[in-house]
């Protein structure tokens, strides 16, 4: 059986990295905001997918990912699972993940990201006749 995930949508804040000390094992999580192309509306809501990454892909990820970047990710969908308390009480929760195996940033930077370049005009100088 084969699991694989592509995926193409924008970075909704910069990347968090948790590094375990016990392992050493670096662990980078961000969300992606992926446009729903099923639906009739002008402008729907994205669909919010968490995305996780490990060790050196989680490096380069913490490196070159930003909030707003658009990206192409590739990886595995898995499920997690985790306790959260809802009225007083301890219920597991599951949720999708995506487990980040490639990417590529594509699209412009966002406006934040660019640097203020100074454009100066050229000036031509005429030849003599």
């Amino acid at each position: 059986m084969f699991n694989q995930i592509t995926l193409v949508g924008r970075v909704g804040q910069a990347p968090v990295a948790t590094t375990f000390t016990d392992t050493d094992n670096k662990l980078a999580k961000f969300s992606l905001a992926v446009a729903e192309y099923s639906s009739k509306e002008d402008n729907p809501e994205p669909m919010w997918v968490d995305v996780e990454s490990w060790n050196g892909l989680a490096e380069r990820v913490m490196k070159t990912i930003t909030e707003g970047r658009e990206v192409v990710i590739t990886g595995r969908l898995s499920i997690s699972k985790y306790n959260k308390e809802i009225n007083g009480v301890k219920v597991e929760m599951k949720k999708p993940v995506i487990k980040l195996s490639g990417f590529h940033l594509c699209g412009a930077k966002p406006k934040a990201e660019k640097e203020e370049v100074e454009v100066k005009p050229a000036t031509r100088k005429r030849k003599a006749a």
